[in-house]
């Protein structure tokens, strides 16, 4: 015979199990999508097949790639090994130039162009912003 204690034991703990499984389904789903997988041109080139899902792509910014069109910039990233096509509608930070690191975020229309939301633009471990430079230049 299980005396009334120990069946609300049992119970306490099934639910705290049950609750806790359902907590980390939860979060692991809400996770999955919202994750964005970086590739670089090369990846693109190998996918066996271009899924709708959200991606961004690194590498440079070839040179004479840029082409500014009102409100619409088309430009090519290249790990240089394989090149991309990008094409983006907004304004792009103030770091994005040629022959500089670019991560562009959007959708594969296919292994050779991509439509992208956004455009980060990267800079090398001795970046200093011209503000921080400034105040440590006056100490």
């Amino acid at each position: 015979m299980i005396v009334k204690k120990a069946k609300l034991r049992i119970l306490f703990v099934t639910l705290i199990v049950v609750s806790s499984i359902l907590f980390v389904f939860i979060i692991l789903n809400s996770l999955k999508e919202n994750v964005v997988y970086f590739l670089s041109p090369t990846d693109i080139k190998n996918l066996s097949e271009i899924k709708s899902e959200k991606i961004r792509v690194g590498g440079m910014v070839k040179e004479s790639s840029i082409i500014v069109k009102q409100n619409n910039i088309s430009f090519i990233i290249t790990d240089f090994k394989s090149e991309i096509n990008v094409n983006f509608s907004g304004t792009v930070p103030n770091l994005f130039s040629e022959k500089k690191g670019v991560v562009a975020e959007g959708y594969l229309e296919d292994k050779n162009f991509l439509k992208a939301k956004k455009i980060l633009a990267k800079h090398d471990e001795n970046y200093m912003p011209p503000e921080v430079k400034e105040a440590l230049g006056e100490q």
